[in-house]
């Protein structure tokens, strides 16, 4: 099935570009040039991903992400002029799965792209539902629970915990974990992990300041806690 893409930038000459070559890829893009725009497209078409700009007039991108992202689980690629790091992790804070600074090559935005939508859509092998104290993960149905209430994941964040449940008391370093969420092809910020993390326990732990699932490895990165697990079932 043909994916659709959501591109939100307000310069027209880029949202060309991204439209004409995407659609020879085999895509079918939509475009809006401001957040409200996005707002009402990504509703209406309910797209597969959605490339966003931060800096739009009348809604910016990091407000869009407030807002849709109560709604949606649609993977987002950033596009962003900014260099700032500290730009890059509050989108990440607030759910983006990736980022592209510009000026970007459309064959390294293609390539997120789809590296973005495998991880959206893919199945853990050979997995059945995980369960761990309180927390169950069906990797077919992508779905997690927290007793009896459904988590709002985005995908990079079901990733890592899927990586983590899958494989108890095994200690990861950020660098094996943006692996799973970027693979070896791009440049990624490990500090990507840290923010990613930190949502997790804000959605999954009991006591986000005083995790009970995912422990931090001081000097290493991160595992799930062995001590909780229960089993798959």
């Amino acid at each position: 099935m043909t994916k659709t893409i959501l591109v939100a930038d307000d310069k027209k000459s880029l949202q060309t570009l991204v439209k004409e070559y995407l659609t020879q890829q085999g895509f079918r893009v939509v475009t809006a040039d401001n957040g409200r725009e996005a707002i009402f497209l990504a509703r209406q078409e309910k797209p597969d991903l959605i490339l966003l700009d931060i800096m739009m007039p009348e809604m910016d991108g990091y407000d869009f992400m407030r807002l849709y992202q109560r709604e949606s689980e649609t993977p987002i690629i950033l596009l962003t002029a900014k260099l700032e790091e500290s730009d890059k992790v509050l989108g990440l804070e607030l759910g983006a799965d990736d980022y592209v600074t510009k000026p970007f090559s459309m064959r390294e935005l293609t390539a997120r792209i789809r590296a973005v939508l495998r991880r959206a859509e893919k199945q853990i092998s050979g997995l059945t539902v995980l369960r761990a104290g309180d927390i169950s993960l069906d990797p077919t149905s992508r779905l997690v629970k927290v007793g009896d209430h459904l988590v709002n994941l985005t995908p990079s964040e079901f990733d890592l915990l899927a990586v983590l449940m899958a494989s108890p008391g095994r200690a990861f370093s950020r660098a094996e974990l943006l692996d799973h969420l970027q693979g070896t092809s791009f440049e990624g910020v490990e500090r990507t992990i840290d923010v990613h993390i930190r949502n997790l326990r804000t959605k999954i732990e009991p006591e986000p300041a005083t995790p009970h699932y995912i422990e931090t490895v001081f000097g290493i990165g991160y595992r799930f806690t062995v001590d909780i697990l229960s089993g798959a079932a």
